[in-house]
């Protein structure tokens, strides 16, 4: 990939997921589409995460039309989404009939490279979406979930790194959900993965620590491919480093981007209009800026942590707040030191205010709890504390086998329940991941088919990898 860096621009989905909610519509991206088409990115990161739920749920817009209207806008730039390998873009594991149909209907309506990750680092439940991913011609970026504990070191992920390119990953991801990798831990890493496989590294973080901008500086000397960037406008905090920073930071060196200062500048004027409107809507809260070292201290990513408060206010404990944050790595320590990524962040945060809030440890286990410690989502990757487990599951088996060997196709079914409601074949995707969801949506179709909804403004319980996103009751129990 010759020795120029090349950049992934996170605006129209990571940024604002980290930033806002969520909550960016797509007639605020369709005037920036030009410029950023012919910006010379690598890719454009524009769908998947949050994004598919939000844009049902709050905006009143069918995510697959968002997806056709940005391809049409950006003939010449790769799209790039983020997959939960078998989860999808929900929170259950899905049947390999659903993983290749949403792989495939993402490619054709304009997808060119899919991230897929596993909250677990369980490759094999990551097997299915790489495969399809390949079958239908996309750029299969495999992501190993950065973290840290006594079992996540170095060799540990060049070894998950090796396993996901035999399984062919054509784009290896660090990702970096919250800010835990450092510069010079990130300089070894990308030297020792340079020397070890043959694929492009593409490096992911959030600049929540305040340590971002550096990281990417010492992966870039080690000879990282490609990093994700935002523009300045929705940059920083609990969102990525700002493009026009890095691209300022490297020119002139053996690593420029390539990448124009001035028309980065011309549409990061635009989109400092949007983030206007998005403060004014109350979403973008100046609070996501902030650096928070504690996350550092606590290894907890900055959208958990805000999730924390929320729920502790709900109980009127905010006293308990050092106490919970304290809990929250024992918890994780019990349950096999498992990377604090959606669904995993929300399992184990929400466990640790049980933990404190009944005043004794593990009086009370989450359904998804037990879930987790049955190996419902897959593999953990540590120890884990068999007498929290056998409180939790009794004598129940420990699922060994990929989750989703056990599961039947399901695709049949979907279409099924709401055949009368079909007006494309992506709404079976959409139905199968978020089903009162949809429901409600193609009801709104139905009836406003030319009018936007008003955005629900919901409460908004931080989560995915420092980004935000309200988490239902559904979301979790399904």
């Amino acid at each position: 990939m010759a020795n120029k860096l090349w950049i992934t621009d996170t605006i129209l989905r990571d940024a604002h997921q980290s930033q806002a909610a969520t909550r960016m519509r797509v007639e605020d991206m369709l005037p920036a589409c030009e410029m950023l088409d012919n910006m010379g990115y690598w890719s454009i990161e524009c769908w998947g995460g949050a994004t598919f739920d939000s844009c049902m749920r709050f905006l009143g817009e069918d995510p697959w039309e968002r997806l056709r209207k940005l391809k049409k806008a950006m003939p010449k730039t790769k799209l790039q989404m983020l997959l939960r390998g078998q989860n999808i873009l929900g929170y259950k594991h899905y049947a390999d009939d659903v993983v290749e149909q949403f792989c495939k209907k993402s490619i054709e309506n304009g997808i060119d490279v899919i991230r897929i990750f596993d909250a677990l680092n369980d490759a094999r439940n990551m097997e299915a979406a790489m495969r399809y991913t390949k079958k239908y011609g996309g750029v299969c970026e495999a992501a190993i979930s950065y973290t840290i504990s006594p079992v996540h070191n170095e060799e540990y992920f060049v070894n998950l790194a090796k396993e996901l390119v035999k399984m062919g990953a054509d784009v290896i991801c660090i990702k970096d959900m919250a800010n835990l990798l450092l510069p010079y831990a990130a300089y070894d890493l990308v030297k020792t993965l340079k020397s070890e496989i043959d694929v492009p590294i593409h490096l992911h973080t959030h600049n929540t620590t305040g340590t971002g901008d550096m990281t990417y500086l010492m992966a870039a000397q080690a000879g990282v491919d490609i990093v994700d960037t935002a523009l300045s406008p929705l940059a920083n905090g609990t969102s990525q480093p700002s493009t026009e920073a890095l691209v300022a930071t490297l020119k002139g060196t053996e690593r420029d981007t390539g990448l124009d200062l001035m028309k980065l500048n011309d549409a990061a004027t635009y989109f400092r209009g949007v983030a206007d409107k998005l403060k004014k809507e109350g979403f973008l809260d100046p609070k996501v800026l902030n650096v928070d070292p504690n996350t550092l201290i606590y290894q907890v990513p900055g959208g958990m942590l805000s999730n924390l408060i929320s729920q502790l206010k709900q109980a009127k404990a905010e006293d308990k707040y050092y106490e919970v944050l304290a809990e929250v790595p024992r918890v994780r320590k019990d349950f096999g030191y498992p990377p604090l990524v959606t669904p995993t962040s929300q399992i184990v945060g929400s466990q640790a205010v049980i933990n404190v809030l009944s005043g004794e440890r593990y009086k009370i286990f989450t359904k998804e709890s037990k879930g987790l410690l049955r190996g419902e989502y897959g593999r953990l990757p540590g120890e884990v504390n068999e007498e929290v487990r056998k409180k939790a599951i009794g004598d129940d088996q420990v699922i060994e086998c990929r989750p989703a060997d056990l599961l039947e196709p399901e695709l049949e079914k979907y279409k099924e329940e709401i055949k009368d409601k079909i007006k494309q074949e992506e709404d079976v995707l959409s139905y199968a991941l978020f089903p009162q969801v949809a429901l409600k949506f193609f009801e709104q179709r139905d009836h406003q088919q030319s009018d936007t909804p008003k955005a629900d403004t919901g409460t908004a319980a931080k989560t995915e990898e420092g980004g935000v996103r309200t988490l239902y009751v559904e979301d979790l129990s399904r």
